[in-house]
């Protein structure tokens, strides 16, 4: 085996201490970080392991887990659960300290962003009778979290005085020689500072994180060790014994859904998909998906909720794509709308309605607010210097011309804004601009335009943002981004173009205009309404009493928080403007970006012909949706979560649970005599399913999906405890003791049945369908704080069962990925860790007996962007 590792870098120093603790044999070589180790990425990165020819690891937590394994260490479920807590909350909260201490000397700060983390290790470390975080001896666990943490705690005076638990755990690890030895070949004291200072400066400027406590997304432990007070386990049995018949029946949906007076009405918007763009995964999870789930999640609530989307579809781009087909604009607005409802429909987007944009109602509304805008004065006039396409015989739209950005040098700068530095950009400021139609260079022209007057509404628009975001939900990019855009000061921005196809400017001194995409595309939520239901006024003039939920990607932001609210504000007319504004970062696909021309990656139109389920999708994407930084879309990964989480944990308790009614019990509840140690569960799984609430009721929707993983692991081990397979063919207590333990066992799989309904509506129906679950069950449950009540009692018979879940095999997987891969990879080598972790999965769920599947989880973090979300 051969090791890459540069100076510096932390990553390389935990992977060498693996190294040296597991005693791997492996030659080691000391590369520049620039130096591009692995043929297929299209970036340096480092470290990299090569197990043999051909086959590249490199990300640093699987490279350690792998060389702990061949040493004949096996992962367990909770250092994995470690290992995906530091890569998922750690290492943003720790990139973001390594910033402000190294690059910008602001200790307190630094200590500041730790806080979260460094409290919740403590917490648990607390809590462990043994030396190291899961055994008695270092694991991977241990190597990993140090190695992370050591530039920041090799100085003892950034841990807080009330971590005496992490500073002796710290301690005890860096103490072992091979730590030691890795410590001083990485980050050793003649060049160690320069070069971990040239590793941070080499990293993207991470955003401000906020780090609210997060029980359901850290280790296993967090929830399985939370000690339930005698207090909480009567409320958990008084719970129980609710009775369902006493809550009401699910009411009808009805249109059109209108605010009503006294109820919480929830309006919630996903940004709108450019309608020539075949949406790809990223685009599914950062807009549609996640308002979906959300959508679904209130609607359980009882909240009235009104779910609005669209096709975006004037601007230049359609026009090239009907000429490229022979089409009219109109045409071929008509042929990709339906793409994108298809589309959505497969992926199960439970619109209320789904519009487009090129309609009256955004005529007349667009217009509207133009007029007012230019009578309160928030217009004004200049000329403009455009680029023009000689060749292509028109002014270009800024989407359509791309060159190297003038405040960072970037080369693929696009006409409006910057991807790599977020700047925005005038077309014209471009340095060697191109034609992206026909590669040709432009020329500048003039052209006179109008532009809203954003500094002159700048102390509205700051005033309402202060408002905004102290009592609504931001996400921490949102925020970020919106202030980083005023402390850079507003500049008039403008609304017109010199186009055919777009919402014609009605002032006669602009005629032969249309409006500019970003002004006119964000009132299409509104005439998608109007589309809707003649009465939007409802819902679009009435902040008093409607909430509104934008749902996009971080690139969109500007747009939703600034620019369109800006224009609300100027219109004066009473717009309900932002509460929430929930953003992603991207999601990339393996190692690189999505590209639709290069065959890289799944786009939604393809993701059918897999046969993978459409709820496995939503899942996969779910349980990686970008939150707090970029994640990666992985096959291996994918494939890794269904057959674990989805086969092996939720779905062998459901089948095991549902099994044992039918083959103990001929198909009826039977009776439940609880003990100390189901009411213990009873609480347990309640307050599971009370953080499972808080968290989505902010949004919090990948982590709140880990509270239902969390649920049927407990049940797996209560289950796996009491052996009901065995006790039933005991005496009358032994006999008892199972029919309880089942019992309880299936009003579980009935709780997990509502709580999936916002993230696989499929397997919520099915499991629902199976228990013949009362049609009240889900909202029974999730109202208020939320309640885990006995909704089968005993006697109540169920259906037939069967599995849930099918397992996706390794050869399947590696045909699915050299399918998507396009042309990122010629002739590479599948990814041997995680490939030969598949290999070791189990396949199919127990339906009776044996022993709870061990979870195993892995994390992919890729620096790429995806490709950017339309408004």
């Amino acid at each position: 085996m051969k090791l890459y590792l540069s100076e510096g870098n932390p990553q390389c120093m935990k992977v060498l201490a693996a190294v040296e603790l597991t005693g791997a044999k492996c030659d080691i070589h000391h590369a520049h970080p620039e130096e591009r180790i692995v043929p297929t990425l299209s970036r340096p990165v480092l470290p990299v392991l090569q197990p043999s020819v051909g086959v590249h690891l490199f990300m640093p937590n699987a490279i350690c887990r792998y060389l702990f394994e061949l040493s004949g260490q096996e992962a367990s479920s909770q250092t994995d659960q470690w290992l995906e807590w530091e890569a998922t909350e750690l290492q943003p909260a720790l990139m973001q300290a390594l910033h402000l201490s190294v690059l910008q000397a602001k200790r307190t700060e630094a200590a500041e962003a730790l806080e979260g983390p460094l409290r919740f290790l403590e917490q648990s470390l607390s809590k462990k009778p043994t030396a190291f975080l899961t055994a008695e001896t270092a694991t991977v666990a241990d190597i990993v979290l140090w190695g992370a943490l050591y530039p920041i705690l090799s100085d003892a005076s950034f841990l807080p005085g009330d971590s005496q638990h992490v500073a002796a755990w710290f301690e005890r690890v860096t103490a072992l020689p091979a730590c030691q030895a890795a410590a001083g070949s990485i980050l050793n004291e003649k060049g160690g500072k320069a070069a971990l200072r040239g590793f941070v400066q080499r990293q993207p400027v991470p955003h401000t994180q906020r780090r609210d406590a997060q029980p359901c997304s850290q280790p296993e432990e967090n929830s399985s060790e939370h000690e339930m007070t005698e207090e909480e386990i009567q409320a958990a049995e008084e719970t129980w014994r609710r009775q369902v018949a006493d809550f009401p029946a699910p009411a009808e949906r009805q249109h059109p859904i209108l605010p009503q007076e006294g109820h919480q009405n929830v309006l919630i918007t996903s940004a709108l998909p450019y309608v020539n763009n075949v949406p790809h995964l990223g685009n599914i999870i950062g807009c549609v998906l996640s308002a979906d789930v959300f959508a679904r999640y209130g609607r359980l609530r009882g909240w009235n909720v009104l779910f609005v989307c669209g096709t975006d579809e004037y601007g230049t781009a359609t026009e090239n794509k009907a000429r490229e087909e022979g089409l009219t604009p109109r045409e071929i607005c008509d042929k990709y709308h339906k793409v994108h409802a298809d589309i959505y429909s497969w992926f199960q987007i439970d619109f209320d309605y789904f519009g487009r944009t090129t309609t009256d109602q955004q005529t007349e509304i667009a217009q509207d607010i133009f007029w007012r805008l230019h009578q309160h004065g928030f217009l004004v006039s200049d000329m403009v210097d455009q680029l023009r396409c000689e060749n292509c015989e028109r002014f270009l739209a800024d989407r359509f011309v791309e060159g190297v950005c003038p405040h960072c040098r970037y080369p693929e700068a696009r006409g409006d804004q910057c991807d790599k530095c977020g700047r925005l950009i005038n077309a014209v400021e471009l340095k060697d601009p191109q034609c992206k139609v026909c590669r040709q260079t432009p020329v500048v022209r003039s052209s006179k335009h109008l532009f809203l007057d954003l500094p002159k509404l700048e102390s509205q628009l700051d005033q309402w943002l202060d408002q905004s975001m102290s009592s609504g939900n931001w996400t921490s990019n949102a925020r970020h981004i919106t202030r980083s855009w005023l402390r850079d000061g507003l500049k008039p921005r403008c609304i017109t173009r010199d186009l055919q196809w777009g919402t014609p400017v009605p002032h006669p001194d602009f005629s032969g205009k249309v409006f500019y995409v970003w002004f006119d595309a964000p009132i299409g939520y509104l005439s998608i309404t109007a589309n809707y239901t003649d009465q939007w006024e409802k819902w679009w003039k009435n902040p008093k009493q409607v909430e509104l939920y934008n749902f996009m990607a971080k690139d969109n932001v500007p747009f939703h928080s600034v620019v369109f609210p800006c224009s609300l504000l100027g219109a004066q007319d009473n717009y309900t403007l932002v509460n929430n504004l929930i953003a992603t970062e991207y999601l990339n696909y393996e190692d690189t970006k999505f590209s639709k021309s290069r065959g890289v990656g799944v786009f939604g139109d393809m993701a059918k012909d897999t046969g993978i389920p459409a709820d496995v999708w939503r899942f996969y994407l779910l349980y990686l949706r970008p939150e707090g930084q970029d994640s990666a879309f992985s096959w291996s990964d994918m494939a890794l979560k269904n057959n674990s989480e989805l086969l092996n944990n939720l779905g062998n308790f459901v089948n095991r649970a549902g099994m044992f009614v039918t083959k103990f019990f001929d198909g009826c509840v039977p009776e439940m005599v609880l003990q100390q140690e189901d009411l213990r569960l009873l609480a347990q799984v309640g307050w599971e399913l009370r953080q499972y609430i808080q968290l989505l009721d902010r949004v919090r929707i990948r982590d709140a999906l880990k509270c239902i993983l969390n649920i049927s692991r407990h049940g797996n081990q209560y289950i796996q405890m009491n052996e009901p397979w065995k006790k039933i063919k005991g005496g009358s207590q032994d006999r008892q003791r199972a029919s309880t333990v089942t019992g309880v066992s299936v009003n579980v799989a009935c709780l997990l049945s509502a709580m999936l309904q916002p993230y696989m509506p499929t397997v919520s129906a099915t499991i629902c369908a199976q228990l013949r679950a009362p049609p009240n069950c889900a909202d029974a449950m999730l109202r208020g704080a939320g309640a885990f009540i006995c909704t089968l009692p005993c006697g109540h018979r169920i259906g037939t069962i069967s599995p849930l879940f099918q397992k996706l095999e390794a050869d399947q997987i590696e045909a699915l990925r050299k399918e998507f891969g396009g042309q990122q990879f010629p002739n590479s080598p599948p990814l041997s860790l995680s490939l030969s972790q598949l290999a070791r999965g189990r396949g199919a769920q127990k339906s009776g007996t044996g022993s709870a599947q061990s979870q195993r989880h892995t994390t992919c973090s890729h620096g790429f962007r995806g490709e950017r979300h339309r408004s």
